[in-house]
């Protein structure tokens, strides 16, 4: 008898399992812990791509990826562990009280049905947000892997760049299904449509859409294998939660 493939279960962080957000909860640790001159700043120069954004001139996604190249600039100098304790921070006081729970216990039961059928079963952390923030929050929820954006470092110092593009889109998928190497992922959770290529690598793609502060609604992506198999697209139709 084969062995049984292993499985995965992954998930988006921000607007998934969290309404705070990322870039806002990092500046916030600056301003309290490096209030610099240019960290007071920071907001006040970029006031016009703000407007912008909120006039929904800029997609959401595409300021986000520009806020966090531009913000890692302020991060410039920190050692490794200087970061570890800024994803502390930012998870602690910003996006675990801000958690989603009941999508939270969602994405827990996905992985416990998956290691039910394979224990070696991994729940993946995928965000576009600072590595040492999304593997902060990993530890929080139980995951066994953070895929997030990494900050580059020379040596034990960060150099305020990114070291790879923001792992959002298609970046975020590429990144999933570079770790999953081949292995099935059985459950992923999205909230935007620029989680759509991490959704559709997925047999259950679970899209959480949070509507006027009320409830969420969760609704089904077709799977990527769809086109493959015509005569029996893998979609799904889920309720209310």
């Amino acid at each position: 008898m084969n062995p049984a493939p292993r499985l995965l279960v992954a998930s988006d962080m921000d607007g998934t399992l969290t309404t705070s957000e990322t870039w806002r909860a990092v500046l916030q640790w600056v301003l309290t812990h490096r209030p610099t001159p240019a960290a007071r700043r920071f907001v006040a120069l970029r006031l016009p791509v703000v407007l912008l954004a909120r006039l929904g001139l800029i997609s959401k996604e595409r300021f986000r990826g520009w806020w966090l190249a531009e913000e890692a600039r302020l991060l410039r100098g920190l050692s490794a562990h200087d970061l570890t304790v800024m994803g502390e921070w930012v998870v602690e006081h910003h996006l675990w009280p801000a958690r989603r729970a009941h999508v939270v216990d969602a994405m827990r039961a996905a992985h416990a049905a998956a290691r039910a059928i394979d224990p070696t079963a991994e729940l993946l952390l995928a965000t576009g947000g600072y590595q040492p923030v999304g593997a902060a929050f990993a530890q929080k929820i139980g995951a066994q892997v953070a895929l997030g954006t990494p900050l580059a470092m020379a040596g034990e110092r960060a150099t305020g760049d990114l070291a790879a593009p923001t792992q959002s889109g298609e970046e975020k998928a590429r990144a999933v299904a570079g770790y999953a190497n081949g292995r099935t992922l059985v459950a992923a959770f999205g909230d935007t449509l620029a989680d759509v290529p991490l959704l559709a690598l997925a047999q259950r793609a679970i899209a959480v859409a949070f509507l006027e502060t009320v409830f969420l609604r969760v609704v089904s992506i077709p799977h990527s294998n769809a086109q493959d198999h015509p005569e029996s697209p893998r979609k799904l139709v889920l309720s209310l939660i």
